[in-house]
């Protein structure tokens, strides 16, 4: 049985596919996800992987976590820990946590990622070309690698970048990575 916000996720992906007058069979074209697993996802038999929910993003052109914000209940200016929604992703490790969901009157939102060690990440193409995005590793080690170029990151770096193409998240065997994503 779907928790609420598993529910409200899939009623919204069924709503950004219906506002726009696809079928289906185009979105399963466009995103490069299956119609069977479409139709599972907008039904809430399964739930969405970290990279199935990437090519559905960028197949409607919006980030990841303004999907997320979309099925919040409510806009609050003030985010106690325990009230920002987390999305566990389990077959790849991987949680996300809206620390500073976004909103129509702020341009940058914040996230917090957390992946497990010996995982990869992978996302084909940007929901939002251009995008700005500032990861801030708060602990572990991560290779974020964008555009074939490798950036191997630790405690306290920062790595600054403009999202234009394939983007590859990977975690050693021995440690995991916990970090801060700015996206404007």
């Amino acid at each position: 049985m779907p928790d609420a916000f598993a529910t409200r996720l899939a009623g919204r992906l069924k709503e950004l596919r219906q506002d726009r007058g696809w079928s289906l069979d185009q979105l399963a074209g466009s995103s490069g996800v299956s119609r069977a697993t479409l139709s599972r996802l907008e039904n809430a038999d399964v739930s969405p992987t970290t990279d199935i929910l990437g090519k559905l993003c960028s197949s409607y052109g919006i980030t990841l976590t303004r999907l997320m914000m979309s099925v919040e209940q409510v806009f609050q200016p003030h985010l106690p820990r325990d009230a920002q929604e987390e999305w566990t992703d389990q077959a790849n490790g991987f949680t996300r946590r809206m620390v500073s969901p976004p909103s129509a009157s702020l341009a940058a939102e914040v996230i917090e990622g957390r992946i497990e060690p010996d995982r990869q990440l992978i996302y084909d193409r940007p929901t939002r070309m251009g995008m700005e995005h500032h990861l801030i590793m708060l602990e572990g080690r991560l290779e974020v690698s964008l555009d074939d170029v490798r950036h191997s990151l630790e405690d306290g770096d920062c790595l600054r970048y403009l999202l234009k193409d394939t983007s590859r998240f990977q975690t050693p065997p021995d440690s995991g990575a916990r970090y801060l994503l700015v996206l404007l």
